[in-house]
């Protein structure tokens, strides 16, 4: 306990091995007397942000929760019972059926989200359980019922386990709970020992709690020196806070209570006790993998605001395309209005793919991060439900819009041509799906990493061949390397010889001759492109770069979790 900004979370981040890199982190944390990892799937952390999937039920969030949590050798009619079980014991009984609910949506109530976090993390009934402020968002009865809830787990299994909690203005009842109390202020152990011993040890420095009064209240009080606090209150004697607080942190130092809590560490210490270590069973990796496709799907199915409002703009787009370069034809205009046309839709499904994706996708990658972190599964099961939910919608992306902009413009006809066009398109959305992946593993803040993802996308139109053509781009840093790192460069060249490629064209020349020129030599003499391979292998080099993003945003996550100050 302690005021705000007293640092209770961040000693819980520190004791869970959540602190993020930029925090330097001195001391020794030891779990059961020795220094060593905290076993995924031995621990349960409720953090303060409470995140989920904002269109999934309550019931929906904890039973694919408990899917994902359990081994396969429970059947899933276990794990439902185990889900409603949880529900019931956080009153969220008549919620069931309620979505969760988020920006666009109303949903549950704070509390109720605060709770359904909690359920998620006490499912399994890990051995140690980190909760931070868990009250928040209750009325004091739901405080009081989820508290003793929490506290009781230890006798519906008989497992002896350890439950550490920050909280906010306990009731007396609550206070009453809890075994052992740590008091912080600005940093400092105020007191640190048994919650009923704490009365006497403030009563012995000259601050008593007066009767009828809740102690949590009374400790807080004295603790808190963000407010000048008047000797006519009648508490502490006139002693202002930051004298009190030093006063209090002396005397604890040189307490018996202190000395009975080292002496207590130490025998911990010695015991030798490895109960810890064992690491739960989780779903096998392909149940992981089927559990998270199947949530996503859902999760994408509901969210209008993502696949489906992109695939209604994307279809206007299209129309307006065809509207405006309509059966273009192979004359001398049409070649610039070709390429005019290829870019303006790649760069139109680029920018527009990042706009309406990223912020969902934070959303997911938020709800990984608190589930990767408490071992429910791993980056790479992530990675696979992530490609392989968004897969329908990316095909209906590329096929419906894409069709409509194909044949109403007149481009070059064929099925062969049209399925190449449409899987460059599919290319493309999961290029930039990929980009930000890699974005918001680096800055999932929304504002930042628009910014850092749109500058990309901005830089790699810009060295694509078209606005500047490739021989004309200067050769340092331009050409070598971002020509050839860039990806839409392919994308511009594999549209290119896709459409061109086969066609003659009728050019004007001075006098008022007009000669036939060849696709090719269109590409070749105009388009200055790569003639030395063919389409096929653009849109190969595509998939690899893909690919290439995929991994890479793995070992970034793989090197943020090496990164952290982890015991």
């Amino acid at each position: 306990m302690g005021p705000s900004g007293c640092g209770k979370s961040t000693l819980l981040d520190a004791l869970a091995g959540r602190l993020s890199t930029n925090i330097k982190h001195t001391g020794k944390i030891l779990i059961n007397g020795q220094k060593q990892a905290l076993a995924y799937g031995t621990s349960g952390y409720v953090t303060q942000d409470d995140a989920m999937l904002s269109t999934l039920t309550t019931g929906e969030t904890l039973y694919y929760s408990a899917q994902l949590q359990f081994p396969d050798s429970m059947s899933i009619a276990e794990k439902k019972e185990r889900a409603d079980m949880t529900l019931r014991e956080m009153g969220l009984q008549d919620a069931i059926n309620t979505r969760v609910g988020g920006w666009g949506s109303k949903g549950l109530s704070g509390g109720q989200k605060r709770r359904l976090s909690i359920c998620i993390e006490i499912l399994t009934r890990p051995r140690l359980l980190f909760l931070d402020e868990p009250t928040s968002g209750l009325d004091s009865a739901a405080s009081y019922y989820v508290m003793s809830r929490i506290a009781s787990l230890n006798l519906r299994d008989g497992i002896r386990r350890t439950i550490v909690a920050s909280i906010h203005q306990p009731s007396s009842e609550i206070f009453e709970l809890f075994h052992d109390l740590c008091l912080l202020s600005s940093g400092e152990t105020v007191y640190f020992g048994p919650a009923s011993d704490a009365n006497q040890f403030f009563a012995s420095n000259g601050f008593p709690c007066p009767t009828l009064h809740n102690p949590s209240d009374h400790y807080l009080r004295i603790i808190n020196k963000d407010f000048e606090q008047d000797a006519e209150q009648g508490f502490g004697k006139g002693v202002i806070s930051e004298k009190a607080i030093d006063n209090l942190v002396k005397s604890y130092k040189s307490s018996q209570i202190r000395k009975q809590v080292k002496k207590e560490v130490n025998k911990i210490g010695e015991s030798d006790s490895d109960a810890i270590r064992k690491q739960r069973i989780h779903a096998a990796f392909p149940t992981q993998c089927l559990v998270l496709i199947r949530r996503a799907s859902l999760q994408l199915f509901r969210d209008i605001s993502n696949y489906w409002l992109r695939l209604i703009v994307f279809i206007v787009i299209a129309i307006s395309i065809g509207s405006i370069f309509y059966d273009i034809g192979t004359s001398n205009g049409s070649i610039q209005g070709r390429g005019s046309l290829f870019i303006f839709f790649v760069s139109v499904l680029t920018f527009m793919t990042l706009v309406g994706g990223f912020s969902p996708l934070l959303e997911e990658i938020k709800v990984f991060e608190r589930e990767r972190l408490n071992g429910h599964y791993g980056v790479t099961a992530f990675l696979i439900g992530n490609i392989f939910s968004a897969v329908p919608y990316m095909l209906l992306i590329s096929l419906i819009p894409g069709g409509i902009a194909y044949y109403l413009c007149g481009m070059h006809k064929g099925p062969e041509r049209f399925f190449y066009f449409t899987s460059l398109l599919f290319a493309i959305v999961m290029w930039v799906e990929s980009l930000m992946l890699v974005v918001g593993s680096i800055c999932p803040n929304y504002v930042i990493g628009m910014f850092l993802a749109g500058g990309v996308e901005g830089l790699m139109i810009l060295t694509g061949g078209f606005y500047r053509l490739p021989n004309d781009l200067p050769k340092p840093l331009w050409k070598y390397p971002l020509y050839y790192v860039s990806f839409l460069k392919y994308a511009f060249q594999g549209s290119f010889k896709n459409d061109f490629e086969g066609l003659t064209f009728s050019v004007d020349q001075d006098g008022g001759v007009t000669r036939t020129v060849s696709g090719r030599e269109v590409l070749s003499d105009t388009w200055h492109l790569e003639m030395g391979y063919s389409k096929w292998v653009d849109l190969a080099i595509m998939f690899g770069m893909i690919l290439l993003y995929r991994v890479l945003f793995l070992v970034i996550t793989k090197c943020k979790e090496k990164l952290k100050p982890f015991h």
